[in-house]
C-alpha cells in the first residue's frame, strides 16, 4: 500500500466539509426559529392583530418544534 492510497481524495474532504457546514446551518436555522417563536409568544393581542396574525395562529406557530417550518 502506498501513501497515495491511504490519503483521502479531495472529493471526500469536500463532501465532509459540505455536510458539516449543512449541520451548522441547520442548527443556526433551528436556533433562529426558536428565537422568533419566543418573540411571537411575547406579542400582545393588539400587536398580533397589527401584523395580521390571529392569537390561534400564533399559538399554532409557537407550539411547533424548531425542526418544523
Amino acid at each position: 500500500m502506498t501513501i497515495a492510497t491511504t490519503l483521502p481524495d479531495s472529493a471526500d474532504r469536500a463532501s465532509r466539509r459540505t455536510s458539516s457546514t449543512s449541520v451548522f446551518d441547520t442548527l443556526r436555522l433551528w436556533r433562529r426559529r426558536a428565537r422568533e417563536r419566543a418573540e411571537l409568544a411575547r406579542f400582545t393581542t393588539r400587536e398580533l392583530r397589527d401584523i395580521g396574525v390571529t392569537p390561534a395562529d400564533a399559538l399554532y406557530e409557537i407550539a411547533k418544534p424548531v425542526w418544523r417550518a
